[in-house]
Protein backbone atom coordinates (compact mmCIF):
# COMPACT_ATOMS: atom_id res chain seq x y z
CA UNK A 1 0.00 0.00 0.00
CA UNK A 2 1.20 3.75 -1.20
CA UNK A 3 0.27 6.93 -0.81
CA UNK A 4 0.93 8.77 -4.32
CA UNK A 5 -0.10 12.18 -2.92
CA UNK A 6 3.04 14.87 -3.17
CA UNK A 7 3.81 14.80 0.47
CA UNK A 8 4.04 11.00 0.77
CA UNK A 9 1.68 11.46 4.05
CA UNK A 10 -0.66 8.83 3.88
CA UNK A 11 -3.57 10.87 4.85
CA UNK A 12 -5.73 9.60 2.08
CA UNK A 13 -5.10 5.84 2.61
CA UNK A 14 -7.67 4.76 5.16
CA UNK A 15 -10.23 3.15 2.68
CA UNK A 16 -7.52 1.37 0.68
CA UNK A 17 -6.21 -0.02 4.69
CA UNK A 18 -9.49 -1.05 5.27
CA UNK A 19 -10.15 -3.30 2.06
CA UNK A 20 -6.22 -4.65 3.29
CA UNK A 21 -7.44 -5.69 6.63
CA UNK A 22 -10.81 -6.70 5.55
CA UNK A 23 -9.47 -9.23 3.11
CA UNK A 24 -6.93 -10.65 5.32
CA UNK A 25 -9.48 -11.26 7.67
CA UNK A 26 -11.44 -13.16 5.36
CA UNK A 27 -8.56 -14.72 4.08
CA UNK A 28 -9.93 -13.49 0.33
CA UNK A 29 -7.35 -11.68 -1.84
CA UNK A 30 -7.78 -8.21 -3.16
CA UNK A 31 -7.78 -8.19 -7.37
CA UNK A 32 -4.47 -7.68 -8.19
CA UNK A 33 -3.82 -3.99 -9.52
CA UNK A 34 -5.69 -2.39 -7.84
CA UNK A 35 -5.52 1.33 -6.84
CA UNK A 36 -8.54 2.48 -4.64
CA UNK A 37 -9.08 6.39 -4.82
CA UNK A 38 -11.30 7.75 -1.96
CA UNK A 39 -10.94 8.35 1.27
CA UNK A 40 -12.99 7.79 4.84
CA UNK A 41 -13.60 10.52 7.11
CA UNK A 42 -14.63 10.38 10.71
CA UNK A 43 -18.22 10.05 9.81
CA UNK A 44 -17.20 6.73 7.97
CA UNK A 45 -18.62 8.13 4.20
CA UNK A 46 -16.60 8.60 1.56
CA UNK A 47 -14.85 12.54 0.75
CA UNK A 48 -15.43 13.47 -2.86
CA UNK A 49 -12.16 12.40 -5.09
CA UNK A 50 -11.12 15.50 -6.87
CA UNK A 51 -9.06 15.88 -10.06
CA UNK A 52 -10.52 11.84 -10.71
CA UNK A 53 -8.81 12.11 -14.03
CA UNK A 54 -5.21 13.32 -13.18
CA UNK A 55 -5.34 10.09 -10.54
CA UNK A 56 -6.21 7.61 -13.59
CA UNK A 57 -3.67 8.91 -15.57
CA UNK A 58 -1.68 8.58 -12.57
CA UNK A 59 -2.84 5.06 -11.91
CA UNK A 60 -1.85 4.08 -15.69
CA UNK A 61 1.92 4.89 -15.43
CA UNK A 62 2.42 2.88 -12.14
CA UNK A 63 1.17 0.04 -13.76
CA UNK A 64 -2.39 -0.26 -12.40
CA UNK A 65 -5.17 -2.51 -14.12
CA UNK A 66 -8.53 -1.81 -11.81
CA UNK A 67 -9.60 2.14 -10.31
CA UNK A 68 -11.62 1.40 -7.86
CA UNK A 69 -13.36 4.60 -7.66
CA UNK A 70 -16.50 6.40 -5.68
CA UNK A 71 -19.40 7.20 -7.94
CA UNK A 72 -19.54 10.49 -7.05
CA UNK A 73 -16.43 11.13 -9.17
CA UNK A 74 -17.85 9.54 -12.35
CA UNK A 75 -18.86 12.73 -14.14
CA UNK A 76 -14.92 13.65 -14.09
CA UNK A 77 -14.47 10.79 -15.99
CA UNK A 78 -15.56 11.67 -19.23
CA UNK A 79 -13.06 13.98 -20.01
CA UNK A 80 -10.64 10.16 -19.72
CA UNK A 81 -8.76 9.59 -22.89
CA UNK A 82 -9.78 6.90 -24.95
CA UNK A 83 -6.22 5.70 -24.40
CA UNK A 84 -6.60 5.62 -21.20
CA UNK A 85 -10.01 4.16 -20.38
CA UNK A 86 -9.13 1.66 -22.40
CA UNK A 87 -6.00 0.20 -20.62
CA UNK A 88 -8.14 0.61 -16.89
CA UNK A 89 -11.06 -1.02 -15.79
CA UNK A 90 -13.18 1.23 -13.92
CA UNK A 91 -15.11 0.16 -10.55
CA UNK A 92 -17.47 2.42 -9.06
CA UNK A 93 -18.53 1.67 -5.38
CA UNK A 94 -21.28 3.72 -3.27
CA UNK A 95 -19.72 2.84 -0.05
CA UNK A 96 -16.90 1.00 2.07
CA UNK A 97 -19.10 -2.25 2.23
CA UNK A 98 -19.43 -1.79 -1.70
CA UNK A 99 -15.69 -1.20 -2.19
CA UNK A 100 -15.10 -4.05 -0.42
CA UNK A 101 -16.97 -6.51 -2.73
CA UNK A 102 -16.17 -4.85 -5.96
CA UNK A 103 -12.09 -5.24 -4.97
CA UNK A 104 -11.62 -8.57 -3.72
CA UNK A 105 -11.28 -11.42 -5.73
CA UNK A 106 -14.36 -13.41 -7.34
Amino acid sequence: MRAFDSAKSGAGTGLAGLLALCSALLQKSLRGGLIVLGQLNLGGSIDPVHNAVGLAELAVEKGATTLLIPISARRQLVELSDEMAARLSILFYVDAKDALLKGLLE
